[in-house]
């Protein structure tokens, strides 16, 4: 699945061990680059433009690298397409487009889904949970330190989301699920192969965080406008 944007292997590291979904950084280079820009657009905004206001050369070019290993930002990719196609839609969804996007990139913030999305609302979560679940997923593949900066990123990427509430110990809540939001998990989970029901089901499915006929509701919608 590769070519189609989705990694499945994180043996060799992830955005993760250093960064997190990086949504305001996103949301600055979009708002920068119109839908139909040219792939080399981002790299100048970035680096020429500092529309990141970065205040070093370094930053700047590691700031494009992990952009560009979540989001890939180049429309010649299907994954970003649909992200960059939906992110002007609605404004409200586009933090679990963010989301999204970055599960089917880096497994190291997949292998912490489990911990966050089966919390019940109002349950505690912290980054010891979400390291401890890429040890079990990855054994022998980061060091403690490693794994402990991964929880953080994760931690915090998922707080972006919507998904958690806090600082050091967060909370449960529901994310802000929009019908952008829809057509995108279920884009990504027809490219992971599933199909009908099994839609729902997947890890993008299932970050949407509502019941199911709230998402049926919202698959109507977007097919109507279509």
């Amino acid at each position: 699945m590769r070519e189609l944007g989705i990694i499945t292997d994180a043996q060799s590291g992830g955005t993760h061990t250093s960064r997190t979904i990086m949504f305001h950084e996103l949301c600055l280079l979009l708002a920068a680059c119109p839908p139909e820009a040219d792939p080399d657009l981002p790299a100048e905004a970035i680096l020429q433009e500092n529309v990141l206001a970065k205040k070093s050369e370094s930053t700047r070019m590691r700031s494009l690298r992990h952009l560009r290993e979540l989001y890939v930002l180049d429309r010649r990719s299907v994954l970003f397409r649909g992200l960059r196609d939906l992110w002007d839609a609605d404004e409200a969804a586009q933090p679990l487009l963010a989301l999204l996007c970055s599960l089917a990139r880096d497994p190291l913030l997949r292998a912490t889904a489990d911990p966050v999305l089966d919390v019940p609302l109002g349950g505690q979560v912290d980054a010891g949970m979400l390291s401890a679940a890429v040890a079990e997923r990855y054994p022998d593949s980061y060091s403690e330190a490693v794994r402990n900066k991964i929880g953080r990123n994760a931690a915090s990427s998922w707080t972006q989301s919507g998904h958690l509430q806090g600082h050091s110990v967060k909370t449960r809540v529901t994310a802000v699920c929009r019908p952008a939001a829809v057509a995108f998990a279920f884009m990504i989970g027809h490219l992971a192969d599933a199909r009908g029901q099994g839609l729902l089901r997947t890890v993008w499915g299932r970050t949407l965080d509502a019941p199911d006929h709230m998402v049926y509701e919202h698959a109507f919608t977007t097919a109507q406008k279509n």
